[in-house]
């Protein structure tokens, strides 16, 4: 799986998916917060499904 994030998105998303997920065990304890899985587990494998559908891309370009 060839990976469409930078090194910041993935960081940030790293960062967010933690912070959205908190929210089930701390303050609200809502199950909303399970959606804090999403951001994280795309910046921790550095994917994101709906980059590869919008053509869109976050990695810099690599020269040959």
């Amino acid at each position: 799986m060839p990976t469409n994030e930078g090194a910041a998105d993935r960081a940030l998303r790293v960062v967010l998916g933690i912070a959205i997920l908190s929210l089930a065990f701390v303050g609200p304890r809502t199950p909303w917060g399970y959606l804090g899985f999403v951001p994280l587990l795309t910046g921790v494998f550095g994917f994101c499904p709906l980059y590869t559908v919008f053509g869109y891309s976050t990695c810099p370009v690599k020269n040959k």
